[in-house]
């Protein structure tokens, strides 16, 4: 994928935020909308924010440490939120595994964000 693209990079930028949202509608909405993998909570969690981390770290790879500030940002920011939701309890816990989640997906998307513009 040629980063160095203007298309390519709006492409990742949209898929960021689209990504984002749906994390937060399914974080802090009611458990109905919650959707049901069969994996463990704490891995979905974990695997939710490192997508997020790495789009957002692929999309803004200048801008990293925006990125990190959004997508840790909201990590924690979700996690207080599902307090306001009866059916939902927000955990010290949970952040820290979203906000992991989202360390390694920034990290891997930083890379390969630089790998690719090399090219």
């Amino acid at each position: 994928m040629d980063l160095n693209s203007r298309t390519a990079r709006r492409a990742l930028r949209v898929a960021a935020w689209l990504c984002l949202a749906f994390v937060a509608v399914v974080t802090i909405g009611p458990i109905g909308v919650r959707p049901v993998t069969g994996l463990s909570p704490q891995l979905e969690r974990l695997v939710a924010f490192a997508v997020v981390g790495t789009l957002f770290a692929a999309a803004y790879p200048r801008h990293i440490f925006l990125a990190a500030f959004v997508v840790l940002g909201a990590a924690a920011l979700l996690e207080v939120l599902q307090l306001l939701e009866p059916s939902r309890h927000g955990r010290l816990f949970d952040a820290g595994v979203k906000i992991i989640g989202g360390v390694v997906g920034l990290s891997a998307g930083w890379l390969f964000a630089k790998f690719a513009m090399r090219r």
